[in-house]
């Protein structure tokens, strides 16, 4: 069975603890939910900017956070359908697990999600290669490694997922796990491409079902980008004879405590302003009221026949949930009878 190689340092645990600090002040800070959502859309688009851009895609972050909006840019087709395809995967990152158990099947449909319609040979989306292949830094054209013969990866990846859904690795801090995983995917690069993006989409589904990365407020890949060379030397830390991973960890921990900080100090920053002081205080919303209202965000405006189709609900639970956003002043109407649509309100 899978058993990850590391030892825990001052700097593990003085990062995991200043992560710890931050995300409670986040989780209990007072937004309002317009701000909220805005959090969450930049989030998510820098996240699938930095990780495309680790790769080697060449879009700019405003021509991800176009396409993103549904506008169109121009560029090449294969740049284009990674980024569709990687937002596509955050936006529904949820879909990827069991009741927190990430499975083989999960993992083999997370990358056929991310390299559809951009592999050279389609038969390779969402399923393992057969062909040896090699870890090489597009940066400077190094190898970095040599990653484990085709007919172990079976092996190696089923070892992985049971380590992941094992007493062991629920015990530990969910930031540790994501560390580990995310190594150790890299090191079989189970899939002839497209193993960078996975690993790290692996790493996010990691946070979100240990209820870690609840608000989804921060980039976990916005930090790896920002020094492609010192990602790079990390990962080529690790003794390949050995695969101890500590210092890999201290990296990687340390990334997601940068990213956590700066989304701390712009909820703090939200939190000292007047909105402050409403009485009403924080709203917590639901899953499906995030969704409408980034919607809106996105299109400006919502009408109900938008909402039945997006969750496919009846008429009736559709203005049931449009009266209680209502009533939260979260949207408003616009217009009358047939022509009515909702948009963002003071909430």
């Amino acid at each position: 069975m899978f058993r990850p190689n590391f030892k825990y340092t001052n700097k593990i645990v003085n990062n995991l603890l200043k992560i710890t600090s931050a995300r409670d002040i986040i989780l209990n800070s007072h937004i309002i939910p317009k701000w909220e959502i805005s959090l969450r859309r930049d989030a998510l688009i820098r996240a699938v900017h930095a990780s495309t851009a680790i790769e080697g895609n060449k879009l700019t972050l405003e021509e991800v956070s176009r396409l993103a909006d549904g506008r169109k840019i121009t560029a090449e087709r294969k740049d284009k359908q990674e980024v569709l395809n990687y937002l596509k995967v955050l936006e529904n990152i949820d879909k990827y697990h069991d009741k927190g158990r990430i499975t083989e099947n999960h993992i083999l449909k997370l990358h056929k999600d991310i390299s559809c319609e951009v592999l050279e040979n389609p038969e390779n989306e969402g399923f393992y290669r057969k062909i040896q292949v090699y870890v090489g830094n597009k940066i400077t054209g190094d190898v970095v490694f040599m990653p484990p013969p085709a007919e172990n990866i079976p092996c190696l990846m089923k070892e992985l997922t049971d380590w992941l859904n094992s007493e062991e690795s629920v015990e530990l801090n969910p930031v540790l796990v994501a560390g580990i995983a995310h190594y150790e995917f890299v090191r079989t690069h189970p899939f002839v491409d497209g193993n960078g993006r996975t690993s790290r989409a692996l790493a996010t589904l990691i946070l979100f079902t240990r209820g870690f990365d609840i608000k989804r407020f921060f980039a976990l890949d916005d930090y790896y980008d920002s020094d492609r060379r010192l990602y790079y030397d990390a990962l080529k830390s690790v003794d390949s004879k050995s695969i101890e991973i500590t210092q890999w960890l201290e990296y990687f921990i340390y990334g997601v405590y940068i990213s956590m900080t700066r989304v701390k100090e712009r909820v703090l920053k939200l939190s000292l302003e007047k909105h402050k002081k409403d009485t009403r205080g924080q709203i917590a919303l639901t899953e499906r009221q995030m969704k409408i209202l980034e919607y809106i965000i996105q299109n400006g405006k919502i009408t109900s026949g938008d909402i039945q189709k997006m969750f496919n609900i009846s008429r009736q639970a559709t203005h049931k949930e449009i009266r209680k956003m209502q009533s939260l002043k979260l949207i408003e109407s616009k217009g009358e009878g047939k022509t009515v649509y909702y948009v963002s309100g003071a909430g």
